[in-house]
């Protein structure tokens, strides 16, 4: 909870809030550089295509590791020291980047790099929005989350069904939430930094686990949205 001390003006206030959350998007876009440059890296070469993606054991091991690491780093954040965060949240970014690399064999280049930018701009509006407005977004985030089980229990579901119409339900519905969740997210994190510890390892314990909340916000609204606007190589 963001805890303001009597004796700082509101102007110190916003720098402080400002500067920690420049931290989180740093931290941020540096995880979606490694997982962009591993996931082109992997798709451009046969050789790790056949290694990473090819063998469903070792790709559903990806996935799996990139849970565990998820798991792992929320649930014990507070128990690490603030490099180990550091290390996990990098190592998830990389890990994610060879999952992701399978869209560059399904999509067109053009159509990935079009979404992305659909994508940023979409993310940028929103976080804005979630940055500077003055109403409080909890409740919408209550339901949003509500919402965003209903869709992994949908999507389970449609693995099955393979229901085309449920599909694409899912798919627009999960745009929506993380727009939404995009908003709530960047005010949540916003109001969690804590006054005065700028430099400190719950400081940057705290900008990791941002940076991991709105990354996971952006490649899942990236991911949605290239269902809808991407084109099929």
């Amino acid at each position: 909870m963001n805890q303001n001390p009597s004796f700082l003006t509101q102007e110190q206030i916003n720098l402080e809030q400002s500067r920690f959350i420049t931290k989180v998007y740093g931290w941020m876009t540096l995880a979606l550089v490694i997982t962009g440059a591993i996931a082109w890296t992997v798709a451009s070469s046969p050789t790790l295509i056949s290694i990473f993606l090819a063998n469903k054991l070792v790709f559903w091991g990806l996935i799996i590791g990139e849970l565990a690491m998820v798991w792992y780093l929320s649930a014990a954040v507070q128990r690490m020291s603030a490099n180990t965060a550091t290390f996990v949240f990098l190592m998830y970014a990389l890990v994610n980047g060879l999952t992701l690399s399978v869209i560059f064999l399904v999509y067109t280049l053009g159509s990935i790099a079009s979404t992305f930018f659909v994508t940023a701009a979409t993310f940028g509006v929103m976080s804005a929005y979630g940055y500077f407005t003055k109403t409080d977004l909890t409740k919408m985030g209550n339901l949003l989350f509500m919402a965003l089980i209903g869709l992994i229990i949908a999507s389970l579901v449609n693995i099955f069904l393979k229901n085309s119409t449920l599909y694409w339900i899912i798919t627009y519905a999960g745009v929506l939430i993380f727009v939404g969740l995009t908003a709530y997210d960047t005010q949540k994190i916003k109001e969690m930094n804590i006054i005065g510890n700028e430099g400190t390892e719950e400081d940057q314990k705290e900008a990791i686990m941002g940076a991991l909340t709105l990354y996971l916000d952006f490649i899942n609204l990236f991911l949605y949205l290239l269902r809808i606007l991407g084109n099929r190589d």
